[in-house]
């Protein structure tokens, strides 16, 4: 142990003795030395911005000086490239020049390009001065909304759509029969709506023409095709049971020139009639086009006596079918049952609409059933409502 203790002390002494001949020095300076010091870097401070002003200025003013030499460097860039455009351009216009004179010159009669030139600017202007004319003409007719127009109402069908058409100038009666320009050539109708003036916003442009009157010899041709109708159901529904196809035939339509043959069926799904079409386009030896369509449609064509005891709405006067709810038969107290409201398409009956909106503005004003009111007996609870009587 005092081995230990000797040891010890001679180590304090000789770390004391070395830290006595080298002091540690220390970086600490007076409050004079740290003023000086201050004030210096201050000085250097202001120095060095002075400095960079200086030559950020400097370097502006030399930026400025190469900006404008580059700009006149592209200037002349430009007059050079516009110089060497007008001198290919000029070549160009000779080279055409030659190549005109040399297919005329090839040519059995000669014919001097610049009066050829002259000749078809003004035949150009001939034709853009009727056009021009044309679409002012067109505009005042065609886009004012409240411009007047003549039309004439012609139904192709009983209880069909009624198309418009223009009368150019003739008078049409009521029930006059007529041959009419559409889309798929000339047609035989029936004037349903006589010579009358609508706002061209309610038609839709452009309108056909009524070609004339119906003559005898128009009618006894519709006539004759009304025949031929009757061997194209028999020989269609033979060759639908060759070839063992899911159709049925409901309507068969010849157009006015026999120019097309035009089936009309219904069908669940999708069908693959193309060997049907080669059939019958081999028989008729004319243009055959099969058109589905719906139950709704299959109805109007057909016809029939509704549970009102008249016939169906869609085969005497309605044009559009309307869409019907169930709301409707709901707001106006009738049974839900399907079979009472329906009718022989299986559809909602059309006549729902009709006092559809009569119900809607009557059942405004009536409370809804279970709600409370005031009487003259004293308060209570709607239970039943009669909207067009006006009673709770």
């Amino acid at each position: 142990m005092q081995n230990k203790n000797e040891t010890n002390e001679n180590v304090s002494r000789v770390v004391a003795d070395f830290f006595k001949k080298n002091p540690i020095k220390h970086n600490n300076h007076s409050k004079k030395n740290s003023g000086f010091l201050r004030s210096e870097h201050k000085k250097s401070a202001d120095e060095y911005v002075d400095k960079h002003e200086a030559y950020t200025s400097n370097n502006i003013t030399d930026q400025k000086g190469d900006y404008e030499i580059k700009d006149k460097n592209l200037h002349n860039k430009n007059n050079k490239f516009k110089k060497n455009h007008n001198k290919h351009q000029k070549k160009n216009d000779h080279q055409d020049e030659l190549k005109l004179n040399h297919t005329y010159a090839d040519s059995d009669t000669n014919i001097d390009p610049k009066i050829f030139n002259d000749y078809t600017a003004q035949a150009a202007e001939e034709i853009k001065e009727p056009i021009k004319n044309q679409s002012s003409d067109t505009e005042n007719e065609w886009y004012d909304p409240n411009t007047p127009v003549e039309i004439v109402g012609v139904r192709f069908k009983n209880g069909g759509k009624i198309y418009y058409f223009a009368p150019l100038g003739n008078t049409y009666l009521k029930n006059d029969n007529v041959i009419v320009e559409t889309a798929r050539g000339l047609e035989f109708g029936t004037v349903h709506t006589p010579n009358s003036v609508v706002k061209i916003k309610d038609v839709v442009m452009p309108l056909k023409n009524v070609i004339r009157l119906a003559t005898e010899e128009d009618i006894n041709h519709y006539e004759q095709n009304c025949e031929k109708v009757k061997d194209a159901v028999r020989i269609c529904n033979e060759r639908i049971l060759v070839h063992n196809l899911d159709m049925k035939l409901v309507e068969v339509e010849y157009t006015f020139d026999n120019s097309k043959l035009l089936f009309y069926f219904t069908s669940e799904g999708r069908v693959d009639f193309r060997e049907l079409v080669k059939d019958l386009a081999g028989i008729f030896k004319t243009r055959i086009e099969l058109r589905q369509i719906g139950i709704r449609e299959e109805t109007k064509l057909l016809g029939g006596i509704g549970i009102c005891g008249r016939p169906f709405c869609c085969k005497t006067f309605l044009n559009d079918f309307a869409q019907v709810s169930i709301k409707m038969a709901k707001e106006q107290g009738l049974s839900l049952n399907s079979a009472k409201i329906s009718g022989a398409c299986g559809r909602l009956m059309c006549c729902l609409k009709y006092e559809h909106e009569t119900y809607d503005e009557e059942i405004r004003k009536t409370p809804k059933t279970d709600t409370p009111v005031i009487t003259p007996d004293g308060p209570g609870i709607v239970c039943e409502t009669q909207p067009l009587a006006g009673l709770c």
